[in-house]
């Protein structure tokens, strides 16, 4: 059975810091890419990050300098570390599977691309 959990929403300050994680299970966690997506209320989702099976990374171009993402296959975790949060971050944040290769989270196909798993998601508020 497939799982995709993931967990350290919360609310905070402009300015401040958070950190998701996500953990999977129920498939080959080091063979796919992973993703951060996001969806705030009125808006279509958006692709947020990208980590690639080798660690190969890819941002949007509104997080650049200010989240980072990383993975640990051995425990299946990826993470998402999100400073200088602004008012504009705030929405529900979605981790997501991909089978992809070692460039999957180059450029910026992986935004569109097709995921096979995703969780359930975790809220994120940021105020001023």
């Amino acid at each position: 059975q497939v799982e995709v959990v993931e967990s350290g929403g919360g609310s905070v300050q402009a300015g401040e810091s958070l950190r998701l994680s996500c953990t999977a299970s129920g498939f080959m966690f080091v063979n796919y890419a992973l993703g951060w997506f996001r969806q705030a209320p009125g808006k279509e989702r958006e692709g947020v990050s990208c980590v690639a099976w080798t660690g190969g990374t890819g941002y949007v171009d509104s997080v650049k300098g200010r989240f980072t993402v990383s993975r640990d296959n051995a425990k299946k975790f990826v993470y998402l570390q999100m400073n200088s949060l602004r008012e504009e971050d705030t929405a529900i944040y979605y981790c997501a599977a991909a089978w992809g290769g070692s460039d999957f989270c180059s450029g910026s196909n992986w935004m569109t691309a097709s995921y096979q798993y995703w969780g359930q998601g975790t809220q994120v508020t940021v105020s001023s």
